[in-house]
Order: structure tokens, then sequence, then C-alpha cells
């Protein structure tokens, strides 16, 4: 590692809180990074505004998200690994594919165009959102059951519900929208440059386990970039599922992420 400190940039995704990331941040500020927790636009400083003003993120995008984010990178002192969870494991990709960040490591990262795996858990962790077309322009929340169902299915019971109870709140579903119907729109903000060879190092991680971004849309992802020379590799935990980042188990797949960076930072 370098004598200064590198930038790490943790993104959240649909459901949780940019807070949520604070003990991958205190993980790698011990590594030697320095940890930004960028919020989406809108995105209220804690997870009970956030529930008191769902109002306040409604109508929030990918593209949206993205500049965000690109923003907060641009005012940092030198280019950061971009780490990313969900929609935020799609962010990291889009940014990465423009030469935004020195690596990259997606957790069961949002599909990208090109990505047509389908899978029956996927369908009912989202359907409840996607049914009806106005959820476009809102900030939807999760039920007890549907976040049992679409994050914790791997943990027991009681630790589902007091994830639910700490961090799930409002979050825009136009993203959502946008990268089911990604594959329909040929300049669908679903788009990643999946080819180009300048880029950093990426990693996909996935959960076997996982309902919401299944491991089937992960290896299909890691198929994407087969036409560039760039590194792209991954890895699955095979007892996982999608609340991997913030459930009991997160020092492991924290852990996995730091010893790829260690081997793969340029």
């Amino acid at each position: 590692m370098p004598n200064t400190r590198i930038p790490v940039v943790l993104v959240h995704g649909l459901w949780l809180h940019a807070t949520s990331w604070q003990p991958w941040a205190e993980r790698f500020a011990d590594e030697g990074y320095e940890p930004v927790m960028p919020a989406w636009p809108g995105e209220p400083d804690t997870v009970e505004e956030a529930r008191a003003h769902p109002e306040a993120q409604a109508g929030v995008g990918v593209e949206a998200i993205s500049a965000a984010c690109a923003a907060v990178i641009g005012k940092l002192p030198e280019p950061p690994v971009l780490v990313g969870h969900s929609m935020g494991g799609f962010v990291v990709q889009h940014l990465l594919g423009q030469g935004i960040g020195r690596a990259a490591v997606a957790i069961s990262p949002g599909q990208i165009k090109g990505v047509k795996a389908l899978s029956a858990t996927q369908g009912k962790a989202v359907f409840p959102i996607l049914r009806n077309r106005r959820n476009a322009e809102r900030a939807v929340s999760l039920t007890p059951e549907q976040f049992r169902f679409g994050f914790a299915n791997a943990v027991s019971e009681e630790e589902s519900a007091a994830l639910h109870d700490k961090w799930s709140m409002p979050s825009p579903a136009r993203p959502l929208f946008e990268l089911a119907l990604a594959n329909l729109h040929r300049d669908s903000p679903g788009k990643v440059a999946t080819g180009n060879e300048e880029r950093g190092p990426l990693l996909l991680l996935s959960g076997k386990l996982d309902h919401t971004i299944p491991d089937v849309l992960t290896r299909s992802t890691h198929k994407q970039y087969r036409r560039s020379a760039a590194v792209t590799e991954y890895q699955r935990f095979d007892d996982r599922g999608h609340s991997l980042i913030v459930d009991s188990g997160w020092p492991a797949v924290a852990d996995t992420a730091l010893a790829w960076l260690r081997r793969n930072l340029p």
C-alpha cells in the first residue's frame, strides 16, 4: 500500500441507507483506506428521517445516482476504489466503465444491459414494486415479509426482523424500473461500457442464496465482460443472501474484497 490513504467509495443499494456501510468503513480504514459513503440525491441523513420523508427521494433514477457519486469522486485527491452493493453494484460498474476509479468490487450487483438471465425468485422479490407503474415516481418500502424474502432469507427470522427494523427504508423505485427494462431501450441508463480495456480491475461477488440478484445474474454479468482484456473476476458465497453486506456474516465478504484488492490494485 502507498503512504497516502487510498479513498474507498462505498455505494449502497435500494432500501438501505448510506450509513449501513459504517462497519465496512471502519474495516477499510483499519486497512489504510479513507472511506467515503456518498448519499443518493435527496437521501436524508438518517434512516428515521428517510422513513418520515419518503418523498425526498421519489423519482430519483440511475443517472442521477451515478452522477452524484461521480461528483463526490471528482473532489477526492486521487482515484478511489469503488465498492457497491445491489444497485450500488451497478453504479460502480457504470463508473468504472467510464474510467472513474482505480478498481471496483460489485456485490450482488444490479443487472446491467445485456444480462438476460431469468430467475423466478427475482421475479417474486421485485414484482410487488414493478406491478404498479406509478411506483416509478415514488419512494417505496419493503414490508418485513418482503425484506425477509428479498434480503434476509439466508439468516434467521430473528436477524431478518432486526435488520429490517434497523435499516429498511423507502427508496426510489425508478432505478428498479430502469434496469428491469434496460434490454428494451438502446440508450438505457442500464448500459455499462463492458468492452473498456483501459479500466481498472473489477470483482463481482454474489450469494448463491440471493433471491433479489440471484447468482445466475451475476454469472451472466461476468460473461458480459468477456471481450475486455481488463481484469474481471467472479466469486460466490454459497451460504449468503442479498443481506450479505449488513448481516452477521459481513466480515467475510469485506475481507474477501480487501484480499482481492491487495492482489489487484494497480
